[in-house]
This record gives structure tokens, sequence and C-alpha cells, in this order.
């Protein structure tokens, strides 16, 4: 099965999420420590549960596409029943 450019596009950035969330994690954490232990782990909880929404906001909009695509197919067959029952 091919992808569409779509669905590259949505893989490519859902997969540069990930790695941003691990290296921006790693950098809060480091920049933050000099602030201290339990703010650098608040802040780096912080940006960990901001990114993860936009993760899941990226996947939502893949969710989105499959749904638009089945009804795009649901609306094909009902159309060749509709158009066979009405012939007769």
């Amino acid at each position: 099965m091919q992808k569409d450019i779509y669905d590259r596009i949505i893989s490519f950035l859902l997969g540069a999420s990930w790695g941003i969330i691990l290296f921006g994690a790693y950098l809060t954490f480091k920049i933050s420590l000099s602030l201290g232990v339990t703010l650098a782990i608040f802040l780096t909880i912080l940006f960990i549960v901001v990114s993860l929404f936009l993760v899941l906001l990226l996947d939502g909009l893949a969710v989105n596409k499959e749904r638009l695509e089945e009804a795009k197919k649901q609306t094909q067959l009902l159309e060749k029943i509709y158009k066979k029952h009405t012939k007769s």
C-alpha cells in the first residue's frame, strides 16, 4: 500500500516530534538544573506533557485523514447500491 504525500509528512513529523521530545527534555533538564533539582524535574515534566499534547494533535490529524477516506469509500458504495435499486 502506497502512502500519499500527506501520510508521509505526518509520519515524518511524528518521528521528528519524538526526537525533539527526547532531546528537548534532556536540554530542559540540563539547562534548568542550575535552578535546583526539583524545579528542573518540574520543568522537564511540563515540557514533556506539552510536547506529548502536540504529538497527540499530529496523530489526530492522521486519524481524521483515515476517517475521511473511509467515509468516501462508504459514500461510493452507498451510491452504487442506490443506483442499482433505483434502476429496477
